[in-house]
């Protein structure tokens, strides 16, 4: 054999095995991480059950995302179905058979959507805990006295399928799950008046952390398919989407209708939860972002 030719045969050898030993690294590193115990301190929270707090867990749960992957009654959905390996599905959390929630204690419902950890540890794969991490005690008591109340529908658990350069990435840290992006040890928000000023609206927006970042600077959404296009920035500067949406009404509309000013329709967005924020808060939460 020719030298070069026999020179670049071990050349690809060699860099098939270390790709393959890559591979075989990450693929260990996940299933470890996957499995290792996520200690958090937290405390339980009171549910509230007057009719206030369970119309305010219905909106909660309505307009901040659960919706988006538990469906309108709890019994979980697929929100993410690539058709190439990717594949996401909520699971049950209505008091029907197959709920994941069903032996919850009250501490286990604040480990689990302020903190991204499950009942026993683990941290939860997909969860948006950097958006609720910040709920007030209030609100998080809302929401979960809501959830309970909901009416029993049968259902399954939640279904993680990773294509293996995911699998991989998520083993290297190169995707997180829902324990890692967030500051355990921050202490709950204090409540803010319901109203349309900067302060509210910094709340609101806190439901936007997860796909467009904690300085809201836009770019890839973490954990999403390849074709899914990076998330704006939420505020002023390169790659804004604020300039088309120089009123409330224009950031209403694009929320009511899942479409840019110009008509063309937005590829990724959580919709159906968008859709129920209420004038307050879109208001409020365009406030916010106008003063960054």
């Amino acid at each position: 054999m020719n030298p070069w030719l026999r020179r670049g045969a071990i050349a690809v050898a060699v860099l098939v095995l270390l790709v393959a030993a890559a591979i075989a690294i990450g693929l260990q590193l996940a299933d470890r991480k996957a499995a290792r115990i996520v200690e958090v301190r937290a405390q339980p929270v009171a549910w509230r059950t007057d009719a206030q707090a369970l119309e305010r867990g219905r909106y909660l749960f309505a307009s901040r995302g659960c919706v988006d992957c538990h469906g309108a009654n709890g019994a979980g959905r697929v929100f993410v179905d690539d058709g190439k390996g990717l594949r996401i599905k909520g699971p049950n959390i209505s008091p029907g058979p197959g709920s994941v929630v069903a032996a919850y204690q009250p501490v286990d419902w604040v480990r689990a959507i302020r903190h991204g950890v499950a009942p026993g540890g683990r941290a939860l794969r997909v969860m948006p805990s950097e958006d609720y991490n910040r709920f007030t005690d209030d609100d998080l008591g809302s929401l979960v006295a809501y959830v309970r109340a909901l009416p029993p529908t049968q259902g399954t658990g939640a279904e993680v399928s990773l294509p293996l350069p995911a699998r991989v990435l998520y083993g290297f840290g190169g995707i997180q799950d829902a324990a890692e992006k967030i500051d355990h040890g921050r202490p709950p928000q204090q409540p803010v008046a319901e109203a349309v000023s900067v302060q509210h609206g910094a709340y609101v927006a806190n439901m936007c952390l997860g796909c467009h970042g904690p300085q809201l600077a836009g770019g890839r959404i973490p954990g999403g398919p390849p074709d899914w296009p990076p998330a704006p920035a939420l505020r002023p500067g390169e790659r804004s989407a604020l300039p088309a949406y120089p009123t409330p009404e224009s950031l209403q509309a694009l929320f009511r209708t899942g479409k840019r000013a110009d008509g063309t329709a937005v590829k990724v967005m959580p919709f159906e939860s968008l859709r129920a924020m209420s004038d307050t808060d879109v208001k409020a939460l365009h406030l916010y972002l106008r003063s960054l």
